[in-house]
């Protein structure tokens, strides 16, 4: 697998992103749940699994101590 590497202002900009999209998804998640069925086409992948999927990635990039996903020690 060919290597890639990242601006660390790219990393903590694309991080900010994730999170702020994260918070987005889980504020109004009413309206945001169905939205996000009619566009996957399957509930298998909901709110909660994309939430997950954009913590990780936050906190691969550095941007979160992993708290949301880990819990805390």
């Amino acid at each position: 697998m060919p290597a890639t590497s990242l601006d660390t202002t790219d990393a903590i900009e694309l991080a900010e992103l994730l999170q702020f999209i994260a918070d987005w998804l889980a504020a109004d998640p009413a309206r945001l749940a169905p939205s996000l069925l009619d566009h996957v086409g399957h509930p298998a992948y909901g709110l909660d699994a994309l939430r997950a999927d954009l913590e990780r990635f936050t906190f691969l990039l550095g941007g979160s101590d992993g708290e949301d996903l880990f819990g805390q020690p």
